[in-house]
């Protein structure tokens, strides 16, 4: 007859042997003697002892347990990993904040008059003292990563500006011969701080001939031989090549104290009265004496705020100044013959009042290159908003058109104008600025 074990004494049974060998197991984890491989050895020294025990008054202490750890190796490997991970990471930052941080340092010496063009029309510097007649003028600015530095002013002579940095950009004249005396003067003034180490890099922005005879600068251009190392030069140069030498734009007539002109909405939304305006000389068998005639003759001239004189003046008076920038703000339109170059003062004028200026698109006289996009091939390039004509005798056309434009058009044309020439100056601000940090701190 078989025995049967109840179930419940089973459940017991099973539940004992289970308990049992837990223990056993445990006893064997934590407190067996056993040798095991040092690769599962985690020794757990006591503190102030001597690995492998303790002799104290001859006697040998017992080993401290050894606790088994069956992923030491992995542990270690995985922190040895983390911790390069970590370091490499901080070293990454490291170059990062030394880039943001990274700044240089340009001065920039204004001889001549575009240099406050420059400063305070294409990068927006300002200058103390603001008195535009002071013999001593300064200001400092940041653009892109460059910290510029500026002086200007008669008494900004050679030997007694505070260069406290090795990079130099010079503004100078070179129109006529007279004006490449004193520029070479001071080019051969920059010259020996060059060579004596006190100067490391040097651009010039050179107002260039009128017919692009610049080459009596020819043998300082680093290509040549010399030491200027930029130059941007005003006209339609041969030389232009967006590498070393870059076109720069004539700008407004500082020399007579045009000021920048900040729009506002009365400047772009008034009922301007005139249709179009000249102011300026006109010379003996010029393309201007025909402009006249055609004004004249069309009865225009009634409708166009004209003044005519037969010999140019270098100077404005504060009357003449202001009937200038009388006309520029009332008139639609603003007449840009050629001089003796197709670039004139006038053109940058009248943007700055929302005149568009209507400009005599011929080549003149010289060397400047000829081209599809010659002349005023940077303003072309920039997109300028423009009139061009070939002949003034198509003007009487032109503002025949301008009778029938709405207020509304007119509006939307005028500042369409003044952003375009804002972006125009901001493009030229980065492009300098960019040009420098390339060529002096980057370039190698």
């Amino acid at each position: 007859m078989k025995m049967k074990i109840p179930k419940r004494k089973l459940f017991l049974l099973i539940i004992f042997a289970y308990v049992a060998f837990s223990l056993y197991a445990a006893y064997n984890v934590f407190f067996s003697s056993k040798v095991i491989s040092r690769v599962h050895r985690v020794v757990k020294k006591e503190t102030g002892g001597p690995a492998g025990g303790v002799r104290d008054g001859g006697a040998v202490a017992p080993f401290l347990a050894d606790e088994w750890n069956p992923w030491e190796d992995e542990q270690v490997e995985y922190n040895s990993a983390l911790s390069k991970k970590r370091e490499a990471f901080k070293q990454y930052l490291g170059r990062i904040n030394e880039k943001k941080s990274k700044r240089y340092k340009v001065q920039i010496w204004g001889k001549a008059a575009i240099g406050l063009y420059l400063w305070e029309h294409i990068l927006e510097g300002p200058l103390k003292p603001t008195d535009k007649v002071a013999q001593w003028r300064e200001g400092e600015l940041q653009s892109g990563k460059i910290d510029f530095s500026f002086y200007t002013g008669p008494a900004v002579v050679q030997g007694h500006v505070p260069l406290d940095m090795n990079s130099l950009v010079v503004v100078l004249n070179g129109r006529e011969q007279q004006k490449v005396s004193y520029s070479t003067r001071w080019l051969e003034h920059v010259q020996a701080l060059v060579h004596s180490h006190t100067v490391a890099h040097v651009a010039v922005v050179l107002l260039g001939n009128e017919q692009c005879n610049n080459d009596w600068i020819g043998p300082y251009l680093k290509r040549n031989g010399g030491f200027v190392d930029l130059l941007f030069v005003v006209y339609d140069s041969p030389w232009v090549n967006d590498k070393d030498v870059f076109q720069w734009p004539l700008g407004v007539a500082t020399y007579r104290q045009f000021p920048m002109i900040r729009p506002n909405a009365q400047l772009i939304t008034s009922n301007r009265p005139y249709l179009c305006n000249f102011l300026g000389t006109v010379y003996k068998n010029s393309s201007r004496e025909t402009l006249m005639k055609v004004l004249k003759q069309s009865g225009l001239d009634q409708e166009c705020i004209t003044t005519a004189r037969e010999k140019w003046l270098p100077q404005e008076t504060s009357d003449s100044l202001r009937r200038y920038q009388t006309a520029l703000a009332q008139s639609e339109l603003t007449l840009c013959p050629a001089g003796i170059n197709t670039e004139c003062y006038r053109i940058y004028e009248a943007c700055s009042y929302g005149s568009v200026p209507v400009v005599e698109d011929v080549m003149t006289t010289g060397t400047c290159a000829a081209g599809h996009s010659s002349p005023l091939r940077l303003l072309k390039a920039a997109g300028a908003p423009f009139i061009f004509i070939s002949d003034w005798k198509e003007l009487p056309a032109i503002l025949e058109r301008e009778r029938g434009i709405s207020q509304e058009q007119k509006v939307d044309r005028r500042r369409r104008l003044l952003e375009w020439y804002a972006g125009f100056r901001q493009q030229m601000k980065e492009r300098f600025t960019d040009v420098i940090e390339e060529s002096f701190f980057k370039g190698g």
